[in-house]
């Protein structure tokens, strides 16, 4: 039984940074020994465990065959006799093929050294092209701060287009597809992740209304989501499982755009009512940050001190039947108190 590091922890440490999580592959050993030596068994594929102690991820060697649609119609095979070279063999770019041993001497049978002294992306295999997921994640890894500035070789475009060809993304599930979103959307580069996903037809069919990949004006995820909202006419996400605060603030800013001052008193009360000031406060000063929102954003920072100036929880003591004509009463009074 040898154990090795592998994957993107190996990757970062060449280039310099620091890498958060470290996965381990063993070879040699099997899913009973792993388990009589107090590994804990977490995979539903193919073996994977969690060390007794650090709790970091270690999985057997495997081999993989293409054998129906998506992310999971893969057949995986673990035998003690699958080396080092074969794992590697599947993994899907040179940089993430590189392994560690325990005197810190580095197996890279397929290049990934030289590709990153070159920054290329670059596929191992052709069965690269056997899974989609593969093309979604490419364009992830563009929008890390050490990888931003990396190309992809010719030969790897190629595999793109096939993968775009065979239409195979579609059989990917949306939580696959939102997963690599929401990391993408949590980097600092969120644009380049969706400008991939343009330039080689990625975004198809889950971003098919994507047109504009502008999403970096703040810090904060929804709004980032948001702002790509705003920027693709508000089109996007049907087909993914985006969370309630992620719709919420991308209603919000939909409904803010209503908020301008060349709107007349009662269409103000009747925008103020749907945006909902009192309830989303913090939000709206996230989303302020906007440029879209930048001819109304004075009248809008008005509304909100003027929000926080009345008092909402005397709606509690209302009759349910007359919340909505009481709460019409404070909103006018909010505008009334701008104009």
């Amino acid at each position: 039984m040898k154990v090795y590091e592998v994957g993107g922890a190996v990757r970062d440490a060449l280039l310099g940074k620091e890498a958060k999580d470290r996965d381990w592959v063993v070879i040699g050993s099997s899913p009973e020994e792993m388990v009589s030596k107090g590994f804990k068994p977490i995979g539903k594929d193919f073996p994977v465990f969690l060390h007794p102690t650090s709790n970091e991820e270690y999985a057997l060697a495997r081999t993989e065959k293409k054998i129906g649609h998506g992310y999971h119609g893969f057949n995986f095979y673990f035998g003690k006799e699958v080396t080092l070279e074969e794992d590697l063999s599947r993994r899907d770019l040179t940089i993430n093929a590189i392994a560690k041993d325990e005197h810190g001497k580095l197996i890279d049978p397929y290049g990934g050294i030289n590709d990153i002294e070159k920054n290329i992306f670059r596929h191992v295999s052709n069965a690269f092209s056997e899974d989609p997921l593969r093309a979604i994640r490419l364009a992830r890894f563009h929008t890390y701060e050490h990888l931003n500035k990396f190309s992809i070789a010719e030969e790897t475009k190629k595999l793109l287009e096939i993968i775009v060809d065979s239409q195979e993304i579609k059989n990917l599930s949306s939580d696959r597809i939102w997963s690599e979103t929401i990391r993408a959307l949590s980097s600092s580069n969120p644009n380049i992740y969706f400008e991939v996903l343009l330039k080689f037809k990625l975004h198809l069919p889950y971003f098919e209304a994507l047109s504009v990949p502008v999403c970096n004006t703040s810090s904060s995820n929804e709004v980032k989501w948001s702002e790509l909202q705003i920027n693709n006419k508000f089109l996007l996400g049907d087909l993914l499982p985006v969370p309630n605060s992620y719709k919420n603030a991308a209603y919000v800013l939909e409904m803010l755009l209503e908020i301008n001052n060349n709107q007349n008193r009662d269409y103000l009360i009747t925008a103020l009512h749907k945006v909902g000031l009192e309830r989303n406060e913090e939000l709206i000063r996230k989303l302020l940050i906007l440029p879209q929102l930048e001819n109304s954003k004075d009248l809008i920072l008005k509304l909100l001190l003027n929000t926080r100036k009345k008092d909402f929880s005397v709606l509690s003591k209302i009759p349910k039947e007359k919340i909505g004509e009481e709460k019409l009463k404070l909103y006018t009074q909010i505008i009334d108190d701008c104009l």
